[in-house]
Order: structure tokens, then C-alpha cells, then sequence
């Protein structure tokens, strides 16, 4: 069930507040730059590639901030959840109490500092969505980076195109190195649309090198079961098929057609003392 947050809920360091606008400035202007400035350089306005182009571009950037408002807007967290555990003393001892929240808390959860509450199934707290990412909107993360790697994967392939063989006149020279290095002072002391061009580019490569690292490191700990924390030990592991629609639901299969696409998730996210005691019989 999607549990939406409160906005004034959502946290307001600075670092999240600037992340937040960095990413809802970045998307739609990449966008724009792609498709209207850079398409149009190697496929004919109206033309079956130049059509295609547009659609594919258009669900990817759907998915990214589908996806990415998902992520931000679910809760993740303990408010609101009538916390029940277990009666069995061999089982209750895998709650532990939160001396923030003056609460036991469930297996698998951790208090953060900035959310101010505990996080069912904490991964880690993500600075560009403002958020934790849970038991319930790890889906949602999961699946913006993946459409964010496909976008800026395909942007990266063009930009390179329209930038060192198109424009290779304009920006092979000296002055271009100064500029990839001072990205923002070369942006803001002498602004123009080439020197804008060349920030969007630099910008999208930075964001797709930085979203492969995070899902070589994610993807691993996804397979096992296992969260950041949980990385060294594989106490949850329930096969890699159980382990993945434990993240994405019973229809993970289908996930990555629409962020909307109901897929319910097989656990409550509270009780993992069953799903310890399963996976310790196994072993």
C-alpha cells in the first residue's frame, strides 16, 4: 500500500534541499537539450528515427521522474505502523529499542538522523530524493537509476557526437580544458549557449559514471538479500528471485514497464524474525 509523506516531512538540510533542485532542474533541462538541440543534428525533424527518438525519450524521462517522485513521496518509515512484536522471547530478541523514537523496533530497521525516525529495512539515506530508501520505495529508487543509466547512457553516446565530431571546430582547443575543469566558472563569467551545451554534457557524463558505481555496489547487495548494512552477511537470503521481489514485488517481472504498475510486496516489512528463522534452517 503506497503510504505518501507529508511535506513537512520531508527533511530540509541543505544538502538534500540542493540536490533536490539540482536533479528537478537537471532532468527537464537535459531533456530539452536532447531532443531539441541535439536530435534534430543527426535525424530529420518528422522522420521515423527523429519520431522514435522523441517517444523513447519521452517514456525514459517518464520513468526517471515517475520513479524518482515515487521514491521521494513514499514512506519509508515506522510512523503511523502499529509495531506488534513477537510474543515468542527467542524471536523478540531480534527487536531492539530506539532510544529516539522510545520504541522496540523491528529487525532490519535503523533510526535516521535525518528523517528523525526509524526506516523499515534501512539501505541508506539518499540525498537526491530527500528520503530514506526502505523496505517500501527501494523499487522506486532501483528502478530510477536504471532508467537514468539508460538516459544519460544514450545522451553520453550523442553528446560526444554533437560536441568533438559536429562542433569539433568550436570546442577542440585550449579553452574547452579550462572549461570541463571549471565547469560552473566558465557557466557564470561568460555565459553562452555553447558554454551551456558543453556543462549539460559534462554533467550528464559525471551522472553516468556516478549511477554505474552506485549499482555495481547496490546489485550485489540485492542478489544476497542483504542491505548496506547487511553487506558482509547474507542472514536474508532467500535465493536471488525471492530475494529481488522482495524489492520490487510479486510482479517484478513487469516493474519496469511504469512506476505505476501495482506490484505488491510479498512482506510487511516489520516481521523478519520469520524470515531469519527460515533462512537459518537452510543453513
Amino acid at each position: 500500500m503506497f503510504k505518501i509523506r507529508s511535506l513537512r516531512e520531508i527533511p530540509q538540510s541543505p544538502a538534500d534541499v540542493g540536490c533536490l533542485i539540482f536533479l528537478l532542474s537537471f532532468v527537464p533541462a537535459s531533456f530539452v537539450f536532447e531532443l531539441c538541440i541535439v536530435m534534430p543534428a543527426f535525424h530529420e525533424p518528422g522522420s521515423i528515427m527523429f519520431v522514435l527518438t522523441w517517444l523513447g525519450g519521452i517514456y525514459v524521462v517518464y520513468n526517471i521522474m515517475g520513479n524518482y517522485i515515487a521514491c521521494i513521496l513514499e514512506d519509508p518509515s515506522i510512523r503511523s505502523l502499529m509495531l506488534k512484536p513477537p510474543l515468542e522471547q527467542q524471536q523478540r530478541k531480534h527487536w531492539r529499542l530506539c532510544t529516539v523514537c522510545e520504541l522496540l523496533a523491528p529487525p532490519r530497521s535503523w533510526h535516521c538522523d535525518t528523517c528523525k525516525t526509524c526506516i523499515l529495512k534501512r539501505d541508506h539515506h539518499c540525498i537526491f530524493t530527500a528520503n530514506c530508501v526502505g523496505h517500501r520505495n527501494q523499487r522506486y529508487f532501483l528502478m530510477f537509476l536504471f532508467y537514468s543509466l539508460i538516459g544519460c547512457g544514450y545522451s553520453f553516446i550523442y553528446n560526444n557526437l554533437y560536441i568533438w565530431w559536429l562542433h569539433n571546430d568550436v570546442y577542440w582547443n585550449l579553452r574547452t580544458v579550462f572549461k570541463l575543469v571549471c565547469p560552473f566558472l566558465a557557466v557564470f563569467a561568460e555565459f553562452s549557449w555553447l558554454n551551456l551545451y558543453l556543462f549539460l554534457y559534462e554533467i550528464n557524463f559525471v551522472l553516468f559514471i556516478y549511477i554505474i558505481v552506485l549499482l555495481c555496489f547496490h546489485l550485489p547487495n540485492i542478489l544476497k538479500g542483504a542491505t548496506t548494512y547487511e553487506r558482509n552477511f547474507t542472514h536474508y537470503d532467500l535465493g536471488w528471485k525471492r530475494n529481488i521481489e522482495m524489492i520490487l514485488g510479486r510482479r517484478w517481472y513487469l516493474v519496469w514497464l511504469s512506476p505505476f504498475l501495482k506490484s505488491s510486496l510479498p512482506h510487511d516489512g516489520i516481521h523478519w524474525e520469520n524470515i531469519l528463522k527460515q533462512t537459518t534452517k537452510n543453513r
